[in-house]
């Protein structure tokens, strides 16, 4: 397709596209269809180590770049990633399977990094202050971290590289990014639209492989990396902080999620299940925040599971290319197997199978929206985050039995409750072990608003007023009064 084909296939390096050092290539298929739509190149720990000197020698004068400069760069490329909505959207459905409704909305969501952070980047602040004693004037002023590696998941191929790149380009850091290597092109088309909106070489740097491990470490001990932000998987995210630990790299992490999804007696059924498909289907299952247990009071959980599995069941399946595709499939055949598994270990422990849970014929990863009720406690699909369309229902009697529940996971990313009393709401929100709380709705990101977790689920925040935080340290110059 012409979208495919209009996207560097290259490394990204000193602001021109170059082959890997080794000239292999890696394949990127369309998970609807298994087809293979390209090669990109596939780089080697060497095409690292160049990217990062790129970013280390642009790193000075981007630093000295004015504010307004800056702002005005990602504004550039937040009017024309708008203007190509139809040409980013079909990309990113073509190489992670979305529907086409949902890959216009990334597109929307993942801009709007640009536009907030090119609003951000004017208004980096200090401070000046005297001493309680009053011998020094206290000047605090904030200056970039340095160059920075990002690796970015496939599953929002477009919103988690502006997520990244946004406030790092209005701190005034350079970039390395390593996108995943299911879904490059995404990211390699952003390389494009940030060159034309004005950005100089060096300051943006792409490698695309599927040798992670052998790339990236090198470059976190190396000591040119100051900054690391990663998002993806917590047992990744385990290895990536102690490689950082050697030269005491600065991280920010935005890990696996076990989102709770809480419906109580008195919720707004029709608000409930709503939101919950939200929560639930919104990318096909396949994000961290999704609603991954879902705890309803037994007093409604017979409706509740009615009325969700009919709207499960009514999904449209198919490739997202496809007008009225409601579902498309999920990234990878070792995904859709994942999930499947899931649910054979809940039906073999005694859950009930509302709608879906069968393996359909043909080509594509495809898995179908599945509602399981009865999940028996040692379930596996209890502790694991599914990362696809599968809605797995326990009961609960009391407020205590509900919030237990919900903290009962090493993670503590999202969680979601549904009640019309505001007391409780808020009561129980607080109780909730949680970096975001989706209340009476089932969707929490927002540029606008600080992106993150607790617990195992990450460290920083991204997006908000705070997202630009994580790119910038403080610098305290003491001055004595009178001089």
């Amino acid at each position: 397709m012409t979208v495919v084909r209009d996207v560097p296939k290259q490394l990204f390096i000193g602001g021109g596209w170059q082959d890997a050092e080794s000239g292999r290539t890696l394949s990127v298929d369309n998970p609807a269809t298994g087809e293979e739509l390209c090669q990109v190149a596939d780089a080697s720990p060497a095409d690292g180590r160049r990217a990062v000197e790129a970013a280390v020698t642009a790193q000075a004068a981007w630093a000295a770049t004015p504010p307004r400069v800056r702002s005005e760069i990602l504004r550039r490329a937040y009017d024309i990633i708008i203007a190509r909505t139809e040409d980013l959207a079909l990309l990113m459905t073509l190489e992670m399977g979305k529907p086409l409704a949902e890959a216009r909305a990334e597109v929307a969501y993942g801009a709007e990094f640009f536009r907030w952070f090119s609003e951000e980047a004017v208004r980096i602040d200090g401070g000046l202050t005297t001493a309680p004693d009053g011998r020094n004037r206290l000047l605090v002023t904030r200056q970039p971290v340095g160059p920075c590696l990002l690796i970015t998941p496939w599953n929002f191929p477009l919103a988690m590289g502006t997520r990244k790149i946004g406030p790092a380009i209005a701190a005034g850091c350079t970039i390395v990014l390593k996108p995943a290597p299911q879904t490059p092109l995404t990211s390699l088309a952003l390389a494009e639209i940030l060159t034309e909106a004005g950005l100089p070489a060096g300051v943006l740097n792409i490698v695309t492989t599927t040798d992670a491990a052998g790339v990236v470490e090198p470059l976190l001990r190396g000591g040119q990396i100051r900054k690391l932000s990663f998002t993806g998987s917590t047992q990744v995210g385990r290895i990536l902080l102690a490689q950082c630990a050697d030269t005491v790299i600065r991280t920010s992490m935005e890990l696996g999620g076990n989102a709770p999804l809480i419906v109580f007696d008195d919720a707004d059924l029709d608000v409930a299940v709503e939101g919950t498909m939200v929560a639930k289907m919104r990318n096909m299952g396949e994000s961290c925040c999704a609603a991954n247990r879902i705890y309803v009071h037994t007093s409604v959980a017979d409706e509740f599971a009615t009325r969700l599995a009919a709207r499960m069941a009514a999904l449209k399946v198919g490739d997202g290319t496809e007008p009225g595709t409601d579902v498309g499939p999920l990234i990878d055949n070792a995904g859709r197997s994942k999930a499947h598994d899931l649910v054979r270990d809940a039906v073999k422990r005694g859950a009930t199978v509302l709608t879906g849970a069968e393996l359909p014929e043909g080509p594509g990863c495809f898995y179908p929206p599945t509602v399981l009720t009865g999940i028996a406690p040692d379930s596996a699909i209890i502790d694991t985050e599914i990362f696809g369309p599968v809605a797995a229902i326990r009961t609960f009697d009391t407020e205590d039995e509900a919030v237990t529940a919900a903290n009962d996971t090493e993670f503590g990313l999202a969680a979601y409750l549904f009640t019309q009393n505001l007391d409780r709401a808020l009561r129980v929100a607080e109780r909730l072990e949680s970096g975001m709380i989706g209340l009476n709705t089932g969707l929490v990101s927002n540029p606008a608003a600080p992106f993150g977790g607790v617990k195992q689920s990450g460290l920083g925040r991204e997006g908000g007023r705070v997202g630009i935080d994580e790119f910038l340290e403080y610098k305290y110059i003491a001055v004595p009064v009178g001089a």
